[in-house]
């Protein structure tokens, strides 16, 4: 599975180099992680959620998941400051090359009417966040063994320093763009 990173030195680099006409490979902008996130609402009347949610992004990932806990409490939302209310991963390395190249040639496609992905989620300064509507999509995840359908935020973390310059780099990782 170590194809996504000679994708990346082999072809992807080269292409960004050209493109942009950096004067040093060290401007080159590279993907610093990819960041997963499952928010879960229902889980301050069950605590037994959260653990659900780990070991599916546990499955998803490679990586084990850790809990995220509420910053403030919320009286309207009867949600204490430190309760679990979600999990996240945090990828680097191979293990995000390989999550990146299933999300992009396995996960997406199985999408209902896929007709790309929204190019709108960039921030301004190089990075990229989508959201999927379901977890059913990635291989790993069985229909009958999962209790409710989660979506999930995908957050990517790149040293480029312009939307044009991520988007690039997206593209040539292979990321399914909307036309």
């Amino acid at each position: 599975m170590a194809r996504m990173k000679e994708l990346y030195t082999s072809e992807v680099a080269p292409a960004l180099m050209k493109k942009f006409q950096y004067k040093s490979v060290m401007q080159i902008p590279k993907l610093n992680k990819v960041v997963i996130n499952v928010g879960a609402g229902d889980a301050k009347e069950n605590a037994k959620v959260i653990d659900t949610i780990i070991s599916e992004l546990t499955l998803i990932t490679g990586q084990k998941a850790v809990p995220t806990f509420a910053r403030k409490s919320v009286a309207n939302f009867k949600l204490r400051e430190g309760m679990k209310i979600g999990a996240k991963v945090t990828l680097r390395g191979e293990m995000m090359y390989e999550f990146v190249d299933k999300l992009f040639n396995l996960a997406l496609p199985r999408v209902r009417d896929f007709k790309g992905i929204n190019a709108n989620g960039f921030d301004g300064r190089g990075n990229y966040a989508l959201g999927l509507k379901e977890q059913l999509i990635f291989p790993e995840i069985e229909y009958d063994k999962i209790d409710k359908i989660r979506g999930m935020d995908i957050a990517f973390v790149t040293t480029a320093q312009t939307d044009e310059e991520a988007r690039e780099l997206l593209t040539l990782l292979g990321a399914p763009f909307a036309k």
